[in-house]
């Protein structure tokens, strides 16, 4: 049953990420099964994952008291266990990169969080995982701050892979989508080759839901009501819909015929936040050519179960931009909603971070 339902959303243009890593998966095997038998395609990690996974099970107990001898800092401690993790993921997931022709195949490592507002530390940070983890199929995650712009553009120029992480408007969204664009024509200028070059756009859809539902609870209006568990969904089209606009553009089209990989638009955080909505309300309607969907495990569980694929993304695109007028109508401002949306998710993986820093003191590190 898994493997037919991740492979069909495959036939409609959609790779399939998990968004979770842990050693045990690595070593039992869990991992490369998931590649060969169920068609996964992908992992995405970040600080909340990696901080479930270190204080949750003693995998990483040796490699610990290893680095705790050679007197490494708890963030040293921290870095080197997670790249451990990455490059041992990327080798899993490497057959998929090489069949794939480049376009599946990635893990994803995050810089740390507390640079998420820091251009140039951003830069160096980036620079020395890449080079430690040193897999073609790694791809860097960046939060695409308004300081991750730059820092993302000079990473792909220098031919880095990026996951573009914590994008919640499609202003911003768009604003990535040229970074990419730009640094790939830099190359082309330079006559560097831009086939090798690889990045998504993580593009946030639960949580859009949880803070625009308050609002509307706020409202207590029947219009409000109505517009509940909607405006994630119409959010993410609309960004698909930029993106098509971009890929169609001369602009686009001119880098494309030298070799350019499509920045994807990746769905991340379409874990079912709402009891009351369906648990695949995040899957279903955004399958469609160039996207990822990266889930959490019980998502990837849901969808195989009674998930349907089709190619949904395009559809009730009307309907969408609607919802969004609708919003605005009642007062709410989606600008303050999606600023204060990047604010969290910063912070959200820096408490995270420090989480993970505070265990390995424990550990006496």
């Amino acid at each position: 049953m898994m493997m037919s339902s991740f492979l069909k959303l495959f036939e409609f243009g959609q790779s399939c990420w998990m968004d979770n890593l842990t050693r045990g998966m690595i070593h039992n095997g869990d991992l490369k099964r998931r590649v060969e038998v169920e068609g996964l395609r992908g992992v995405t990690s970040n600080p909340s994952i990696f901080d479930k996974a270190i204080t949750g099970s003693s995998d990483y107990n040796p490699q610990i008291k290893v680095l705790c001898a050679e007197n490494k800092t708890p963030a040293e401690v921290c870095e080197a266990l997670m790249v451990t993790d990455i490059r041992d993921a990327c080798d899993v997931l490497r057959p998929v990169y090489d069949k794939s022709d480049k376009l599946d195949g990635y893990v994803s490592l995050e810089v740390s969080p507390h640079l998420a507002h820091d251009t140039e530390k951003s830069l160096v940070a980036a620079r020395r995982l890449w080079r430690e983890v040193d897999r073609p199929n790694l791809m860097i995650k960046i939060p695409g701050t308004k300081e991750g712009i730059s820092a993302i553009e000079t990473l792909l120029y220098e031919g880095i892979n990026v996951n573009v992480t914590l994008l919640f408007s499609v202003d911003r969204y768009e604003e990535i989508a040229y970074a990419y664009l730009r640094a790939l024509e830099r190359r082309v200028k330079e006559g560097k080759s831009i086939k090798e070059v690889a990045s998504v756009a993580s593009f946030f859809v639960s949580r859009i839901d949880v803070l625009i539902d308050e609002h509307l609870n706020c409202k207590n209006t029947p219009e409000a009501k109505a517009l509940q568990g909607k405006m994630a969904i119409a959010n993410a089209k609309l960004a698909y819909k930029a993106f098509k606009e971009i890929i169609n553009s001369d602009r686009w089209k001119a880098v494309e015929a030298k070799g350019a990989q499509f920045q994807r638009v990746l769905w991340a955080s379409t874990s079912t936040k709402n009891p009351s909505y369906s648990d695949v309300i995040y899957v279903d309607p955004l399958i469609g050519p160039h996207t990822v969907n990266t889930m959490p495990e019980n998502t990837m569980a849901a969808f195989a179960d009674h998930g349907v694929a089709a190619n949904t993304v395009e559809q009730g695109m009307n309907e969408a931009e609607q919802t969004a007028a609708d919003i605005a109508k009642l007062g709410i401002n989606f600008k303050d909603v999606t600023d204060q949306l990047e604010r969290e998710g910063v912070q959200k993986f820096i408490d995270a971070y420090e989480e993970i820093l505070t265990s390995l003191k424990k550990c006496g590190v």
